[in-house]
């Protein structure tokens, strides 16, 4: 592998019990917004609430923001094509499945990345 394919390293923090408390509420806000039928919603709010006060908070929301925005694009993608019928399910799965894991790992103060998205947003 080329050195431009390579994923970036997982950046280390030492977050305080607060920070790993938001950084679980960043990836599971996305079922709060889902009340709205806006996913990305909670963990947008989650972001910009916490960017400039915690980099573990505002890293883990921005993973969840990211992962909100390509699974919307997924579901958009799919659902304007035929493959959509048999796809959907499989990305409403992965939707529920994945912050779940994302919320459990930031609570533990561990640095999560989903599989299988794009980043929109990237740290500075």
């Amino acid at each position: 592998m080329s050195k431009d394919t390579l994923p970036p390293p997982l950046p280390t923090f030492q977050p305080t019990e607060d920070d790993r408390t938001w950084g679980m509420v960043s990836h599971l806000s996305c079922f709060v917004g889902s009340l709205a039928g806006l996913p990305f919603l909670g963990p947008l709010v989650v972001w910009l609430m916490k960017k400039d006060k915690s980099e573990f908070v505002a890293d883990q929301a921005r993973e969840a923001l990211n992962f909100q925005l390509a699974v919307l694009v997924a579901a958009v993608v799919c659902a304007a094509t035929c493959i959509g019928i048999g796809v959907l399910p499989v990305i409403a799965i992965a939707a529920i499945i994945y912050p779940i894991l994302g919320g459990l790992e930031a609570n533990k103060g561990v640095v999560y990345r989903y599989p299988y998205t794009i980043r929109f947003i990237s740290g500075s």
